[in-house]
């Protein structure tokens, strides 16, 4: 038999001194046995597995004499740390085959019918099956620790229905629902009528495949009626068999209202500058005028008077508009102080 280049540490878990002593032949046979660990009941492969982690894959028989079938199947799960297991029996029985499977077992095999050739099949495709399954798991893992340590409110829906699959953390914070309540809505139900308009005629017009899609600015409306700006980035994915998008939410709220406060400034500041280039200058002109005017002795005092008249009445207007500048600047400061 050709001989395989990898070698595995295999865990041989079975009471029969006879039928372990043959899986240790075959073992020896496919050339594939690095390290062997042994033990003839659960108590001791419990000792074991509490005790190791560097074996590849276990050997199960079924009957032990402390535990058997499902309970030990079960219970054997408990402590491999997402290892390989393969049911070793000799009763045929496929629905039990069929369970175990359901279980988490990676493969059954008939001890009557055992040889060197299939336990070596059934260890290298238990083990590169188990590989990829970590790996899906490791990527679900990483996947739920990113949705739900976002800061950013993020939502999983049904692509056809809109009904909400899940939620995280910064969602139930920002909206007030409890995960129960999300479940129950569609995505829809937390938009305004324009934003939800919007928001459908947007994912109609794209591809069913698609990564940061931006969707664009939309009002939300939380659980206590408030609206909030937000802008919204999808991506879309097959979620639990269903395809589905993920949205991620950039509450603008605040940030729109801190835009709106500077450009109502800008707007103030513009009418401040265009008083002082234009209204400050019309009464500032007149008594700039009048007082060179009365430079001269060409002026009777009735003349005088009257032009003093009009130098009183322009100051005056000039001390009004100069108060009116001052009042809308303690606007903008009292506005800017509050925000």
């Amino acid at each position: 038999m050709k001989t395989n280049k990898r070698r595995y540490d295999i865990l041989v878990i079975e009471d029969n001194p006879g039928d372990a002593l043959l899986i240790e032949d075959f073992l020896d046979e496919a050339a594939i046995l690095n390290r062997l660990y042994k033990a003839d009941d659960f108590k001791s492969a419990e000792k074991l597995l509490n005790n190791t982690t560097s074996y590849d894959i276990i050997l199960l028989d079924l009957s032990l004499p402390d535990k058997n079938g499902e309970e030990l199947i079960n219970d054997i799960q408990v402590l491999t740390k997402d290892k390989p297991i393969v049911i070793l029996t000799g009763y045929p029985n496929m629905d039990f085959a069929i369970k175990s499977l359901a279980l988490g077992a990676s493969d059954y095999v008939l001890k009557d019918v055992l040889n060197a050739t299939i336990l070596e099949k059934s260890i290298i495709y238990s083990i590169e099956r188990n590989k990829i399954l970590v790996d899906l798991k490791e990527s679900e893992k990483r996947y739920a620790d990113l949705f739900q340590l976002s800061p950013s409110p993020m939502f999983v829906f049904e692509r056809d229905s809109f009904e909400i699959l899940d939620v995280n953390e910064a969602a139930l914070q920002n909206y007030g629902y409890s995960i129960e309540e999300f479940m129950a809505l569609d995505i829809t139900q937390l938009m305004d009528e324009k934003s939800k308009l919007s928001f459908k005629n947007s994912l109609s017009s794209l591809k069913r495949n698609h990564q940061n899609q931006y969707i664009g600015l939309q009002n939300h409306i939380t659980k206590k009626g408030q609206i909030i700006e937000v802008e919204v980035s999808a991506n879309s994915f097959i979620y639990k068999g269903k395809v589905s998008e993920i949205i991620s939410l950039n509450d603008v709220t605040e940030k729109n209202r801190q835009i709106a406060a500077i450009e109502e400034q800008n707007k103030r500041l513009k009418e401040i500058a265009w008083t002082q280039s234009h209204v400050v200058r019309a009464p500032l002109a007149r008594i700039m005028g009048l007082v060179e005017a009365m430079k001269g002795d060409n002026f009777d005092k009735i003349e005088k008077n009257t032009f003093y008249d009009y130098i009183i009445k322009s100051a005056d207007e000039l001390d009004q508009i100069i108060r009116e500048i001052v009042s809308k600047s303690q606007e903008i400061n009292l506005k800017n102080d509050k925000s």
